[in-house]
């Protein structure tokens, strides 16, 4: 199970009022059952047979019928044999996701969404409880309540929705990197000037020395990258600019690392907030339905200009909250602000698909209500690219050498699976994906992709 399938469960929870409980295997890889023959040396402690002693200990071997802690393979076997104790009691998994396993029942249904030995139930009461026998039958478990930590993420459960956050992780990097009393930022990197001599993110110069071994650039990148993909999508575009100089950092770029550290200072509780549809069962104008999906593509046209290279964003939402988020250097030289565009569609296409399909693999198991007809809806703010999208690759002068393969947009919407509209761009909330923003703008699309800070939460 990645972090995106735990955050769209998340929201199912939600959506669909869900309980939720988290459940721990003991020993898990000691239940795997070998494929191959592994023989090991005698372990200290292990008595020899009488008859054996004559001969030095070195010469014997042990062959293991069971997995260990240690072999490569013993994470695959242990999956192997979860999976044939579900399946074979009527639990459904799918290639698309195949760390979920669902079962439906007359009364309801259950899932089971496995990461190593951690197992997250989640749906209605009685076949959780049936679920949770039926593992305690076959494995040793242990029963942790309702989900509150998992994958590292904390899981707040209010009265009016559920917040994902890392707080604590994050108090822990800024004590690690001495960032735990600085004065706090309100946006996580400095608006970039158009002068790429003055570029604050270019790469080092000439006159310019690495960073001392003092500094762990490499280490702070990492930590950082961690908070980016899993629960804090406003710090991605940043960390990626400069993960990009992590071979030959400076203290220019040490200097940008800092502002992300200044920032978190006073965001240090913010995480991804998913809210229960409200009581009425209305859905307030001009916001989607809590289990539609919505996405937004956007480019910044030579993001990298040192390069030649543009920047790719997406971000998809379920319930105006973030579920699916990318924030990358494109790897083609785009030639023109059009030609980055259809790239960064093209890459908000290719996810789009793999959510419909997970999305609708587990609300049709379950017997949820869906649509598999009705396309998702992807906001784009460039008009020219949502009419070739619309009428697909047309050869001429200034198309002629964008690759086909682009235009897969286009067939997606031919087949109806998608459906490109124009937004203007002050409200294309990828755009905290592509490009350094002032703090208005920058404080407006945080709030609008769904992060809130538990502070502040009723």
């Amino acid at each position: 199970m990645d972090v995106i399938t735990f955050r769209y469960l998340i929201s199912l929870v939600v959506s669909e009022k869900l309980n939720m409980q988290l459940m721990d295997v003991v020993t898990a890889y000691l239940y795997g059952d070998l494929d191959t023959e592994i023989y090991m040396k005698v372990p200290e402690g292990l008595k020899l047979p009488e008859s054996s002693s004559s001969r030095p200990r070195n010469t014997f071997s042990i062959k293991l019928r069971r997995s260990l802690y240690g072999l490569k393979q013993s994470g695959r076997m242990w999956y192997n044999r979860l999976s044939e104790y579900l399946i074979g009691l009527g639990y459904v998994n799918n290639d698309l996701c195949p760390c979920v396993f669902i079962k439906k029942s007359t009364s309801g249904y259950a899932i089971i969404a496995v990461y190593v030995d951690d197992m997250n139930l989640i749906g209605t009461s009685k076949e959780l409880i049936e679920t949770a026998e039926i593992l305690k039958k076959e494995f040793e478990m242990k029963d942790l309540g309702k989900t509150r930590y998992c994958l590292g993420l904390q899981i707040e459960h209010r009265k009016d929705g559920i917040l994902v956050h890392q707080s604590n992780y994050t108090q822990k990097v800024l004590r690690r990197f001495s960032h735990h009393d600085v004065k706090s930022s309100p946006t996580p990197m400095i608006v970039r000037t158009l002068d790429i001599n003055k570029d604050p993110f270019r790469p080092k110069g000439d006159d310019e020395e690495i960073l001392s071994p003092e500094c762990s650039y490499l280490g702070a990148i990492g930590a950082l990258l961690y908070l980016a993909q899993c629960t804090r999508p406003d710090i991605s575009f940043a960390v990626n600019c400069l993960a990009r100089h992590s071979i030959a950092p400076t203290r220019r770029h040490w200097n940008g690392i800092k502002d992300i550290f200044r920032y978190l200072k006073g965001t240090t509780d913010m995480g991804l907030f998913y809210p229960y549809a409200s009581s009425s069962g209305s859905t307030p104008l001009g916001t989607r339905n809590n289990a539609t999906l919505v996405g937004y593509a956007d480019a910044g046209y030579l993001s990298d200009p040192h390069k030649g290279r543009s920047q790719s964003g997406y971000v998809f939402t379920i319930g105006n909250t973030t579920i699916s988020w990318r924030s990358r250097k494109q790897t083609l030289v785009a030639t023109s602000t059009n030609h980055s565009e259809l790239i960064a569609l093209y890459e908000a296409t290719r996810e789009c698909v793999w959510l419909q399909a997970f999305i609708g693999h587990i609300r049709s198991t379950c017997e949820l209500s869906h649509d598999p007809d009705e396309p998702i809806v992807i906001y784009e703010d460039n008009t020219a690219v949502i009419d070739q999208a619309k009428h697909g690759y047309i050869k001429g002068d200034a198309t002629k050498h964008i690759s086909p393969k682009l235009f897969f947009t286009h067939q997606q919407q031919e087949h109806q699976k998608i459906e490109v509209k124009h937004i203007g761009s002050e409200s294309n909330h990828a755009d905290l994906f592509t490009k350094s923003l002032p703090k208005y703008s920058f404080q407006k699309h945080v709030k609008a992709i769904g992060l809130r800070k538990l502070s502040e939460l009723p």
